[in-house]
């Protein structure tokens, strides 16, 4: 469903998928981002000798994106960690996306990451009396983004 033109996305509406498989407990993304390369081409026009400087998009970027999730007993993150330090590339890539939901929870957006691996997993900060929820942070690297 499209949203009308006074309508926005909420940002507490979303999923991410791993190979296709949903994620739980998602709390927060960041790095959601598609970037190109910048080329500055400087050159001297000869007819009247100014200088001109243009800009031309280059190549796509890689990026990273940072999945924050509740701490379960769920070993995939760290299980997909270790298959990268064991140095299984081929094992360890996977697809990744991000789906951005309306108000209905229907997908008006979809950020579509490949060659995707994870770089670390961290677990937030464990403190005596705390009552926060238990978190785990993992980066994910990938080569190439695009958007539906």
């Amino acid at each position: 469903m499209a949203l009308d033109q006074f309508d926005n996305a909420p940002a507490y509406n979303f999923s991410v998928t791993i190979d296709g498989v949903q994620m739980p407990l998602v709390m927060e993304v960041s790095g959601v981002k598609m970037e190109v390369d910048k080329i500055e081409a400087k050159q001297q026009v000869a007819a009247d000798g100014k200088y001109v400087a243009r800009q031309i998009p280059g190549r796509g970027k890689t990026g990273e994106i940072t999945i924050t999730r509740g701490l379960t007993d769920s070993r995939t993150v760290v299980d997909w960690l270790k298959t990268v330090m064991d140095g299984d590339l081929v094992g360890a890539r996977k697809t990744a996306a991000v789906n951005i939901l309306d108000h209905k929870g229907e997908t008006i957006k979809t950020f579509n990451f490949t060659n995707c691996w994870v770089r670390s997993v961290e677990v937030n900060s464990l403190k005596a009396g705390s009552t926060e929820q238990a978190t785990e942070k993992a980066v994910i690297c990938f080569d190439e983004s695009s958007v539906a």
